[in-house]
C-alpha cells in the first residue's frame, strides 16, 4: 500500500464540472446491488475549458457508461486509483453508469451496507464514491431523484431523501418507490434505507400553517420506544422556528432507528439515519442521560436542516461551519428545555477532560484544519465542541440580537450555496459592526489558550485592578501563537455582602455581570467604584475555552462556592477546591506518607448539604467530584494509581464524615410516582443516586443495603443501573454476581440495555476487569463489526484508568489486538479506539515504553488511511 498523502486548504478549487440533477435507481441485492446513475453535468464556470471529467468511486464494478445516450468503449475512459476519468467531455452532457455492489460485504458501514435485515446508507464524509461514480465533496449541490426497487416481501419500506412520487409492482415479486427532493444537495446528505420496518407517525404545523408528517421508523419490537424521540423532534421544531425563525421544508421528516452505525445520527436531507442507541427510550431500558441525549441529538440532527443542509460547507476544511454552529444550537436548545446551570456543568465538564486532553495530545489540530490525510479523523471534539465554544464565544461578543441578525443573514444570503467559516463570521461583523478579524484565528490556531489572572482591590480608592496574561501552549506544527480575542464574562462578588458589585470600566456601565474583552497578550482592566473588596468571578458560565489561572485561596473558592450568582462557577469553585485537596493526596500516596482529609472540603460539603437548594441538579453536580480522567489532565506527569487512590480517600472521608446528611438526602429523594423524565424528577434522582454513590463507597451494610433494594426494586433503568454499577464496582461479589446475572438473563433480548452491561463490569475498579473483557469478548450479545459492542465493550474499558493501565501492559496489549483487526473491517472505528495509546507521553516512563510498543506493532501492519494518520501522529 502506498503510503497515504495529505490533502490541504491551500490547494481547494472548485470542480472542474458540476452536477445540477443527479437521477438513481437501485436494484437491491445483498450480494449484488446494481445502481443507475443518470448525472446532468455541465462545466463550472470557474474552471477552464477542455478538463477531463474525474469521479470519485471505490469498490465498485462498472457494467456500462455512456455519454449523451453513446455508450463508451474501454479505451475512451479509464479507471483509475481515485475513481474514474473521462477526456474530452461536451461543456454539457447527460453521464449515464451502470455499477454493481455487494452491501452484504461492507463492514466499514460506509456507502451502502446492510445491518441485520436492512439496507442503509452512510454517506458522510466519503461514504457515496462506495455507491456509485461521483464528484463526492460538498461543494457540488444538486437535486435528486431516486427510484429504489426491492423485494416487497423483504423490503416493504423503501425510502430516500425527499418526498414520493410514485410507487408500483414489479413483476418478480418486486416492487419500486421514487423520491424527489426539490432542494439542491451534496452528495454525503443522500440517504436510502430498505427494510421490514414499522412507523410511528405524526404531525406539526409551521408557524406558516403547513402541515408536515413525521415519522419514526424502526423494528416491530421497538415501537414502544418512540415516544420521547418524537416529543423531542416537536420541541426542537418549534423552538427553531421561535428562537431563529427557521422553518421545515419539506412535506415529511423521516428519522430511521439502525443498529449498526458509526456514528450517533445523519441528518441526511429529510430523511435522519439514527444510531438505535440515539432515538430508542424507555424508562425501564433508557436511563435519565439517554433520555437527556435522545432530546439533544434529535435536536441536533433537526437544525441541521439550516445549519448544514440548506447552507452547507465548501469543502470539508469547514466542517466546524456546520458542525459547531449546529451543537451550539443544540446546546440552547437543551438548556432552555432543562436545567442550563446543569447542562452547561455537563458540557464543560465534558469538554476539559477530553477536548483539553485532544488539544493537549498529538492529534491535535485547528477548529479549521489546514491539511488532513483522512477525513474521518477530524470528526473530533474540536470540531464539533470547541467549535461550538467559539460561537458562544462569537454570540457573547456581538450580543444575542446582533447574532440573530447575523444567523437571519447567513441562512437568507447562502441558502442553497456552499460556504466558508468566513462567510459565516462576516455575516455576524456585518450585523453587529464589529471587527471579528482577529476572532478568525480562533479556527486557524490549535491548542488551549491559558489565562494568567491576577486581581488587587486599592481600598482608599475603591479600584479593583486585574491583569490578564494569555499565552497558547505550542502543537504540532504550530511553535508560535498570536494573541486571540477572547471574550470574558465575570462579576465581582463582595466579601462582605456576598452579592454581586455594580462594575464601571472605563467610564462603562457592565452591570453587575458583564464581558470583558481580552485581545493583547496582556492587559489591565481597572474598575472604579467598587464598594468593597471582591473575589472576582471569571469566565462565568465557561465563556470562553480557555485553562484559567488565578490563585484564589481555599478560602476564596468556599466563599464562591458558597455565594457566586453563576450556577457554573459556583459549581467550578467547588472542583477547584477538591482539586487542591486531591493534589495534597496525590502528593502523599507518591511519598508514602499519611493521607489527611482537609477539613476546608468536608465543611464545603456539610453547607451544600445542609442549606436548601435553588437548583437540586445543579447541588448534585456540586457533590459530585472530579472525575478521575479530569484529575489526570491537571497533573503534570499522570499517576494513575496515586489518582485513583486520592479520588478514593476523599470520596470516603466525606462519606463517613457526612453519613448522616447523605443518607437524609438519599431518603428526602426517594419516590414511588411514576417515572417521567422531567427536570424535576431528573434533578431528585441525581441527587439520591449521588447520595448512595457516597454510602456506598465505604461499604457498609447500610448503604450496600439500599443499593440492593434499589436495583431489586426495578423502578427504572436510571436507579437500576446505579444501583447495579455499585454493587459490581464494590467488592460484594456475593450480591454483585447474581444481580449481574439476573441483569443479563432479562435483557438478553435488548440490546442497547447489554450495551450497558458489558460497559458496567469492565469499568470496575477490581483487578479481573481485564479478564471479564477478554471473557465478554465471547458473549453472543458481543459483535466486533456493530460500533454500539466495541464502544460499551473494549472502549469503556479504556476508560477504566486503574485496570487499562496495568503495569504489565496487558491492557495496552488487547487494546492494540481489537484495533488491529478493526483496521480490516471498521478503520474509522479503529482509528477512534485507538486514542488513548496516543497519550503515551502523560505517563511514567515504564507505561510510556509498553503503550509505544503496541502503537509500533500496530505500525507494523498494512493501515488503512485512517489508523496510518493517527499513528504517525502519535509516534511523530
Amino acid at each position: 500500500m502506498s503510503e497515504p498523502q495529505p490533502i490541504y486548504l491551500s490547494d481547494y478549487r472548485p470542480p472542474a464540472y458540476r452536477v445540477t440533477h443527479t437521477e438513481l435507481t437501485f436494484d437491491l441485492d445483498p450480494a449484488a446491488t446494481r445502481v443507475k446513475a443518470r448525472l446532468h453535468v455541465e462545466r463550472h464556470p470557474d474552471r477552464e475549458p477542455g478538463a477531463p471529467l474525474e469521479l470519485d468511486g471505490e469498490q465498485l464494478a462498472l457494467k456500462a457508461i455512456a455519454i449523451d445516450g453513446q455508450a463508451l468503449g474501454e479505451d475512451e475512459y479509464a479507471l483509475t486509483e481515485r475513481g474514474l476519468r473521462v477526456d474530452g467531455v461536451p461543456e454539457r452532457f447527460l453521464l449515464d453508469t451502470e455499477v454493481e455492489i455487494a452491501p452484504e460485504d461492507n463492514t466499514a458501514l460506509e456507502g451502502l451496507y446492510r445491518s441485520g435485515g436492512m439496507f442503509c446508507t452512510q454517506c458522510e464524509a466519503e461514504g457515496f464514491r462506495r455507491i456509485t461514480f461521483y464528484p463526492d465533496r460538498p461543494d457540488v449541490m444538486a437535486t435528486f431523484s431516486t427510484t429504489v426497487i426491492g423485494d416487497a416481501a423483504g423490503l416493504p419500506v423503501l425510502l430516500s431523501n425527499g418526498n414520493p412520487v410514485e410507487r408500483g409492482e414489479l413483476p418478480g415479486g418486486r416492487h419500486f418507490v421514487t423520491w424527489e427532493d426539490p432542494h439542491p444537495k451534496p452528495s454525503y446528505l443522500f440517504a436510502l434505507v430498505a427494510g421490514d420496518l414499522k412507523k410511528v407517525e405524526d404531525r406539526f404545523t409551521t408557524m406558516s400553517g403547513r402541515e408536515v408528517t413525521l415519522q419514526i421508523w424502526v423494528e416491530e419490537e421497538n415501537l414502544g420506544k418512540t415516544d420521547h424521540a418524537m416529543a423531542s423532534l416537536k420541541r426542537a421544531m418549534r423552538w427553531d422556528e421561535e428562537t431563529y425563525g427557521r422553518e421545515y421544508d419539506l412535506d415529511r421528516y423521516m428519522i430511521v432507528a439502525v443498529n449498526d452505525f458509526n456514528m450517533g445520527a445523519m441528518e441526511n436531507k429529510g430523511l435522519n439515519l439514527f444510531n438505535s442507541a440515539a432515538v430508542l427510550t424507555h424508562p425501564q431500558t433508557a436511563t435519565d442521560a439517554a433520555f437527556q441525549r435522545v432530546e439533544g441529538i434529535v435536536a441536533h440532527e433537526y437544525f441541521h436542516n439550516w445549519s448544514g443542509n440548506r447552507v452547507t460547507c465548501r469543502d470539508w476544511f469547514q466542517l466546524s461551519l456546520k458542525e459547531g454552529f449546529t451543537v451550539f444550537r443544540d446546546q440552547c436548545f437543551s438548556a432552555d428545555t432543562n436545567s442550563a446551570p446543569v447542562k452547561r456543568i455537563e458540557e464543560v465538564s465534558f469538554f476539559r477532560t477530553a477536548q483539553f486532553a485532544e488539544d493537549a495530545g498529538p492529534t491535535a489540530h485547528p477548529v479549521r484544519p489546514d491539511h488532513y490525510i483522512e477525513i474521518g479523523n477530524f470528526y473530533t471534539l474540536t470540531i464539533y465542541e470547541k467549535g461550538a465554544e467559539i460561537v458562544r464565544m462569537l454570540c457573547n461578543l456581538v450580543g444575542w440580537e446582533a447574532f440573530r441578525r447575523g444567523a437571519d443573514r447567513y441562512f437568507s444570503r447562502f441558502d442553497g450555496q456552499a460556504v466558508t467559516i468566513e462567510d459565516f463570521v462576516n455575516c455576524m461583523a456585518e450585523a453587529s459592526g464589529h471587527d471579528l478579524s482577529q476572532f478568525l484565528l480562533w479556527y486557524s490556531q490549535a491548542g488551549t489558550p491559558e489565562i494568567d489572572a491576577h486581581g488587587e482591590y486599592d481600598y482608599a480608592n475603591g479600584v479593583y485592578r486585574l491583569v490578564l496574561r494569555q499565552r497558547t501552549p505550542a502543537t504540532p506544527g504550530q511553535p508560535d501563537k498570536l494573541p486571540l480575542h477572547i471574550p470574558l464574562r465575570l462579576g465581582l462578588v463582595g466579601t462582605k455582602t456576598g452579592r454581586d458589585l455594580p462594575m464601571t470600566l472605563d467610564g462603562e456601565d457592565l452591570g453587575t455581570d458583564g464581558v470583558i474583552h481580552l485581545r493583547e497578550e496582556e492587559q489591565e482592566f481597572v474598575f472604579t467604584d467598587v464598594a468593597e473588596a471582591p473575589v472576582p468571578s471569571l469566565a462565568r458560565n465557561f465563556s470562553a475555552p480557555v485553562k484559567l489561572h488565578f490563585p484564589y485561596s481555599r478560602e476564596d473558592l468556599a466563599f464562591l462556592l458558597a455565594h457566586d450568582s453563576d450556577g457554573f462557577n459556583r459549581w467550578d469553585a467547588g472542583q477547584r477546591l477538591a482539586l487542591l485537596a486531591l493534589d495534597d493526596l496525590i502528593a502523599a500516596h507518591r511519598n508514602g506518607v499519611e493521607k489527611v482529609m482537609d477539613p476546608r472540603v468536608v465543611e464545603a460539603f456539610r453547607h451544600l448539604l445542609t442549606t436548601e437548594a435553588d437548583d437540586k441538579a445543579v447541588l448534585a453536580e456540586m457533590l459530585t467530584l472530579p472525575s478521575e480522567a479530569y484529575i489526570a489532565e491537571q497533573q503534570p506527569l499522570v499517576d494513575v494509581d496515586a489518582i485513583h487512590a486520592a479520588r478514593e480517600f476523599v470520596k470516603q472521608s466525606l462519606a463517613t464524615a457526612l453519613r448522616d446528611d447523605f443518607r437524609r438526602l438519599y431518603e428526602e429523594h426517594r419516590s414511588e410516582a411514576p417515572y417521567a423524565p422531567e427536570p424535576e424528577q431528573i434533578a431528585a434522582r441525581s441527587l439520591k443516586n449521588v447520595a448512595l454513590s457516597y454510602l456506598v463507597s465505604i461499604e457498609d451494610e447500610e448503604g450496600i443495603e439500599l443499593a440492593q433494594r434499589q436495583f431489586e426494586a426495578d423502578h427504572n433503568m436510571t436507579d437500576v443501573r446505579q444501583a447495579l454499577t455499585l454493587l459490581v464496582h464494590s467488592s460484594r461479589g456475593d450480591l454483585a454476581d447474581p444481580a449481574l446475572r439476573a441483569f443479563g438473563e432479562k435483557w438478553a433480548h435488548d440490546p442497547l440495555v447489554m450495551d450497558q452491561w458489558f460497559s458496567i463490569q469492565v469499568t470496575r475498579p477490581q483487578s479481573d476487569a481485564l479478564d471479564r473483557v477478554k471473557f465478554l469478548m465471547d458473549h453472543p450479545a458481543f459483535s466486533l463489526t456493530n460500533p454500539n459492542k466495541v464502544r460499551a465493550l473494549i472502549g469503556a474499558f479504556a476508560q477504566n484508568r486503574v485496570n487499562f493501565h496495568r503495569l504489565d501492559g496487558e491492557g495496552y496489549r488487547l487494546l492494540a489486538d481489537v484495533v488491529i483487526e478493526l483496521n480490516r473491517l471498521n478503520p474509522e472505528i479503529a482509528a477512534r479506539l485507538v486514542t488513548p495509546l496516543t497519550r503515551w507521553q502523560r505517563f511514567d516512563e515504564t507505561r510510556q515504553e509498553l503503550m509505544k510498543a503496541e502503537l509500533e506493532r500496530i505500525r507494523g501492519e498494512e493501515l488503512s488511511p485512517n489508523l496510518y494518520e493517527v499513528i504517525e501522529k502519535a509516534l511523530a
